[in-house]
């Protein structure tokens, strides 16, 4: 915009004036030692600047939120004509008054976007730099403070950059200007900085053409989510433009909910069509429908954290919390019916509504000649209409509620629909809900018999959104299930008076054998049919209740179940949605816990969908607590059971030289973290695939990001001040005092991972990993400290040395998570024998892949223990002669053995074929 030599006086207040050429573009306000320099010297966001004033002798002051920057020009008409255009500028940003409250915190891109930040030394400087990592630039600042206050050094353009590591801790960063040296203060940040460049470089050499265009938009300019600016990821079939990170979770849904393509790099995605479509839509139109009643509370910003993310895209796009229904939600027909109108239109805000309220892509529209709503819409000439339509031909939304299923075209009739409730009189009377105009009227509008319902669901606050009627808002909501497989959706002013009319309805409703569950406060309430036990002949009638994880049922003859963790489970098969004719029963929902399995059947397929979706719910990780983790039956967070089991298990883990202390890659650990909270039960950790290093570093970061921390916000004071303690028993015995006083799964937790620790260091001679240098990593990691409480370590330390003494109460195991004699000796005996398995490997004679198993001789007794390390080939028969061969046995000619695996609880055994391969 202007650019030219002026006299800057330095900020101390000195009189000497130095030489620079500054630079004014509509982001920046720079100034430099030479024109012909590339790097500033400094940089002043337009957006800081508050005011810019002439101070006489043809000097100007610009006045920015937290500093003053005095310039002087060559004469005063050079003066005036900077001040006049930094005026300008500073005006057309403040006008963005709209943008900023998108976005609530600056609009600076390097302060919003952080990839990542941090202190380096740079070479030619004497100070440490703040430096920032934010889209396809890389930001220098002198310190922490300048960067909060956006007044920077330089920036540098990434798609002329090359980054190549040097040493250890030293990397360069390549222009064709300059080279940037930089070191880290350890290896693991060097290689955090050297990818987070690189993929800067990767996003600053894209295609930025697609974006530029669908930028035009003003509110495209924003993520329709949480409102970063420049989002360059979009989902083609809900037309919203979103930034990279809110990406991530959108992908978490999966593509029949949402389908994510970026905006620089698929470019072969972008047709003129789509392109066009999204400069219609905007992100205001889908965000008008989807976000027309989110709370303050439950919104996110460009800063909210993965958690938060996943919650609110869960819940607005999933689960269409926060949606503006349309007025025909409910009714198939009539939205089928609307759409093929709608379609003939240019009006794509009501496609769209009537689209993700329920009606479908590939209804039957009455007209042989065009017999879909797609078809509708080429006769009429309707190209964007057809665009989204095709975007949205295989979306997974049925009645309404998005990702349970699609619909089957007549299955849902709902009488109430949520954005435009029917206010009626309703009572409930002799076995019998009936529903009335008003309370003076006699003969019902409808009714439902209470042997015809199937399945009773108490919403949660707000979980249609927030919606109003003639008489003012409602707030609680419940739904009605019946045999003719239609739900009916009711409303009232409080969840109070929901719950009540719920618990009514659920007295007449439910069979006399199963009344102990009308005291549970149940989120959903039913009869399916089951098998499990002994009785997997033929499927019996249960009364199910679902209350937060536990899944409660009763049979048909009175007899209670043990109740479902659903966070234990074990497996979770067959939960997917029937193709087809729909019959007598339905694909069955397999939840399957340590020694017991249920097959759950559903008869109609709009119900069981609901159950579907609710246990696969109830049976995911729903916080980042330790409780709120998918659990392994003694308690322990399966995330950290399967890294600790891969670890141990793996060819390489325990001796692993460094295990713990080196970093894995920073992509791959945030990736394996994702999937592994987001459903650790499906994840199998394979050696090849998965690093150990990778797999280290995600228990740590794990336990790094813990909500409340392993040793509790509570009680961790009180451990650190353990360590004062000079005394060695006095201090084992204020462990033992805290440990009992943690809650259960937080003990059970930290004695599998001490003792995951315990085994490594009996390995140090291999990995380096003493206990002291296990103890300076995990310290910090499990107080969430910045490294410099020393106290934090000497208590990890202290646990791992005093193993046995602390988590040994008189040698009696009585508690999950306290060790006996019996229980070290086979630990130990299992150390023994790695040992001797990772001397074979060493020497060639065993092969990567390996498992080391416990295997019995006849009986399950410790003497007759083997532990034996199991290739992926190794068959039942090649085990057998392994144990025999081992025990000395001669196999006589009549003599028969088999092999059999038996589950955790020794409740159930198979034998296997001898030809089978054991793994």
């Amino acid at each position: 915009i202007k650019a030219g030599w002026l006299d800057k006086n330095p900020p101390q207040g000195s009189y000497i004036y130095q030489k620079r050429w500054v630079k004014l573009d509509a982001d920046y306000l720079r100034y430099f030692d030479s024109e012909k320099d590339t790097y500033s010297k400094r940089l002043i966001p337009v957006s800081s600047i508050s005011r810019v004033s002439s101070i006489g002798d043809q000097k100007f002051e610009v006045v920015t939120n937290n500093r003053n920057f005095v310039f002087r020009a060559e004469n005063d008409a050079d003066r005036n004509e900077w001040i006049w255009t930094l005026q300008q500028i500073a005006e057309e940003q403040k006008s963005k008054a709209l943008e900023r409250i998108l976005m609530p915190l600056a609009t600076d891109s390097a302060t919003e976007l952080a990839d990542k930040s941090g202190f380096l030394e740079l070479r030619g400087f004497k100070h440490k730099l703040f430096v920032v990592v934010a889209g396809d630039k890389v930001f220098l600042y002198k310190n922490a403070e300048d960067y909060r206050q956006k007044i920077g050094i330089t920036y540098i353009e990434m798609n002329v950059g090359n980054v190549k590591e040097v040493d250890r801790r030293g990397f360069d960063l390549t222009t064709p200007y300059r080279i940037f040296s930089f070191s880290a203060d350890s290896e693991q940040e060097k290689e955090e900085w050297v990818e987070a460049m690189q993929q800067s470089i990767t996003e600053a050499l894209s295609n930025s053409e697609v974006a530029e265009r669908i930028w035009v938009v003003e509110s495209n300019r924003f993520c329709a989510d949480c409102g970063s600016p420049k989002p360059d990821w979009a989902s083609i079939n809900l037309c919203v433009v979103i930034c990279k990170r809110c990406a991530g979770e959108h992908r978490g849904l999966g593509p029949s909910i949402t389908k994510v393509r970026s905006l620089k790099m698929d470019r072969k995605v972008w047709t003129e069509e789509l392109i066009e479509l999204f400069q219609q839509f905007g992100n205001m139109m889908p965000n008008q429908f989807w976000a027309a009643n989110v709370p303050p509370s439950e919104a996110i910003s460009p800063t909210s954290g993965s958690q938060e993310r996943r919650r609110f895209i869960t819940a607005k796009y999933r689960e269409g919390k926060y949606r503006h229904y349309h007025p025909l939600f409910g009714n198939q027909e009539e939205l089928d019916r609307a759409l093929c109108a709608a379609v003939t239109t240019s009006d794509l805000a009501e496609t769209q509504a009537l689209l993700f309220c329920g009606a479908s892509v590939t209804c039957d529209t009455g007209d042989p000649q065009c017999p879909t709503p797609l078809a509708l819409a080429e006769r009429s000439g309707q190209w964007l209409q057809m665009e989204f339509l095709l975007h949205n031909k295989t979306s997974g939304w049925f009645g309404g509620c998005c990702g349970v299923g699609q619909s089957s075209g007549k299955l849902l009739r709902a009488l109430l629909c949520c954005a435009e409730f029917s206010r009626r009189w309703c009572t409930l009377q002799d076995g019998v809900l009936s529903y009335y105009e008003n309370n003076r009227n006699t003969v019902p509008n409808g009714e439902i018999r209470v042997e015809e319902i199937v399945c009773l669901v108490n919403n949660p606050l707000h979980a249609h959104g927030t919606w109003h009627s003639c008489r003012g808002p409602h707030e609680g909501t419940f739904e009605v299930y019946t045999e003719a497989d239609r739900l009916y959706l009711f409303g009232l002013e409080s969840p109070d008076s929901a719950r009540e009319w719920l618990k009514s309805i659920a007295k007449s409703f439910v069979h006399p054998c199963a009344e102990e569950l009308l005291a549970l406060d149940f989120e959903r309430l039913g009869r399916l049919h089951y098998k499990g036990g002994l009785t997997l002949e033929r499927a019996q009638e249960g009364w199910f209740a679902l209350v937060g994880s536990v899944l409660h049922v009763y049979s048909e003859d009175g007899r209670q179940q043990e109740p479902l963790q659903l966070r234990k489970l074990q497996e979770l098969w067959g939960l997917q949605t029937c193709r087809g004719v729909w019959g007598n029963t339905c694909s069955p929902a397999e939840p399957r816990c340590a020694g017991r399995t249920l097959y759950i059947q559903g008869e109609r397929k709009l119900d069981f969908l609901g159950w579907v979706h609710a246990i696969q719910k109830a049976a995911g990780s729903s916080g980042d607590t330790l409780s709120e983790q998918q659990m392994t039956e003694s308690d322990v967070p399966l995330l950290v059971d399967r890294c600790i089991d891969y670890i141990t298990q793996c060819g390489m883990g325990l001796t692993s030289e460094g295990i713990y202390r080196k970093s894995g890659q920073n992509s791959k650990t945030t990736s394996l973290l994702e999937v592994l909270q987001q459903d650790a039960r499906r994840v199998r950790l394979k050696e090849g695939e998965h690093q150990v290093d990778d797999v280290a570093n995600t228990l740590k970061r794990f336990f790094r990001d813990l909500g409340d921390g392993l040793f509790t916000r509570r009680w961790a004071p009180e451990w650190l001040w353990a360590t004062a303690l000079e005394d060695e028993e006095a201090k084992v015995g204020k462990y033992r005092q805290l440990l009992a006083a943690l809650p259960p799964v937080n003990r059970a937790t930290l004695k599998a991972l001490i003792n995951h620790l315990f085994r490594v260091q009996c390995f140090s001679g291999e990995n380096q990993m003493n206990t002291h240098n296990l103890a300076i990593v995990f310290g910090p990691t499990l107080f969430q400290t910045d490294g410099k409480d020393y106290k934090a370590g000497r208590v990890v330390e202290d646990l791992i040395s005093h193993y046995v003494e602390i988590f040994n109460v008189a040698l009696m195991a009585s508690l999950p998570w306290q060790v006996n004699d019996q229980e070290m000796k086979k630990q130990q005996d299992e150390i023994t024998a790695i040992m001797k398995m990772r001397e074979a490997s060493s020497s060639g004679t065993q092969q990567a892949g390996d498992f080391i198993c416990t295997v019995y001789l006849e009986e399950k007794k410790t003497e007759t223990e083997q532990h034996v390390k199991v290739s992926a080939t190794m068959t039942a028969e090649e085990l057998i002669f392994e144990i025999l061969d081992r025990r000395k046995i001669v196999m006589k000619e009549k003599d028969y053995w088999s092999c059999f695996e038996v589950n955790e609880r020794e409740e159930a055994e198979r034998p296997l074929h001898y030809s089978e391969k054991v793994l």
